[in-house]
């Protein structure tokens, strides 16, 4: 139904997003200041054209091109089902800024859900079939955004990694970020005197998975419940939530007794992205890394380290 060319009874989905980069929260369960304008702008919208608002969907800080965001799932899956009629934004790259996804659904598939997408700071709307290639070369420009971001990113990280400053989420076990320099690597006394015990038992001859075994037995707990209990939110990538934390593993026990880091070398960039799209990272060959020598305090002498190294090549060849 329409009443002086305005839609009656349409249901209308307000998406809202923010970066990962934004950092105007105080809470980390508080909105920022930036979602709460994107809801009253599109509120507002809603309200002076009649739409009845269907649901308010919001992503905070998940990247535009991350097509795994949990609000914009939903959305895409009450959409297919008809849930609504429009989808409202702030401006186009709140949607999304891959061309690809733009397309896909604003371009194809919306069109065959019936659905008119309308971003409003910058004049979107499906309905108005003449504005079709501009919103493609917003589209366009929105990527080309994320990809020059990504490099610029990666040339300060370089920078950094070059002027031996730390760059990481977080410290290696047996190690925390200076509070007088985040970028500084300085001993954590506690999880240093388990790091030394492993090297000690490695040169007695235990292999990694009997020293596992051991400090498992010892009731020490492993670096990513050390973490926790230390209050830094981590999250071992290669294991399930809380899978297996409480129990020191084999990889667990290698990974520390290879890492140069306790012999007082920061090698940085050892992993990268395959491109600014892709979240999946590949290994980087050793001479590719970046390494300072001697940046901070060893906590393992660099005989007793390459002794261990003897011993760990020593067992990969008689496997």
């Amino acid at each position: 139904m329409k009443k002086w060319g305005i839609d009656m009874n349409k249901k209308a989905a307000i998406y809202c997003r923010l970066s990962e980069e934004d950092s105007n929260k105080t809470y980390h369960y508080e909105e920022s200041e930036s979602i709460q304008n994107q809801k009253l702008l599109l509120k507002e919208y809603a309200e002076k054209h009649n739409y009845q608002i269907y649901k308010i969907y919001s992503d905070e800080n998940y990247s535009g091109l991350d097509k795994k965001r949990p609000a914009f799932c939903e959305m895409i899956q009450c959409a297919q089902k008809g849930a609504f009629d429009i989808v409202l934004c702030k401006t186009q790259s709140r949607f999304t800024r891959d061309i690809e996804i733009f397309e896909k659904y604003v371009h194809e598939l919306f069109p065959l859900w019936g659905i008119r997408f309308i971003s409003v700071v910058d004049n979107v709307d499906t309905n108005q079939k003449g504005n079709k290639k501009a919103r493609q070369i917003n589209a366009l420009v929105n990527e080309w955004y994320c990809e020059d971001l990504s490099e610029n990113i990666k040339m300060v990280l370089k920078r950094k990694m070059a002027e031996g400053q730390f760059v990481g989420a977080f410290a290696c076990y047996g190690y925390q970020k200076s509070v007088k320099d985040r970028h500084k690597l300085v001993i954590d006394e506690q999880a240093a005197k388990v790091v030394k015990q492993i090297f000690d038992l490695c040169l007695k001859g235990y292999s990694c998975r009997k020293i596992a075994d051991n400090l498992t037995k010892q009731g020490i707990i492993t670096p990513t419940m050390y973490k926790r209990v230390k209050g830094i939110a981590f999250q071992n990538p290669n294991v399930k939530q809380y899978q297996n934390d409480a129990k020191w593993s084999y990889n667990t026990v290698k990974k520390i007794l290879k890492n140069e880091c306790y012999i007082g070398n920061l090698v940085q960039g050892k992993e990268k992205k395959i491109n600014y799209k892709q979240k999946k990272r590949v290994l980087v060959p050793r001479k590719e890394c970046i390494v300072i020598e001697g940046s901070h305090e060893a906590i393992i002498n660099k005989s007793e380290f390459y002794k261990v190294q003897e011993i760990l090549n020593k067992r990969n060849h008689m496997k």
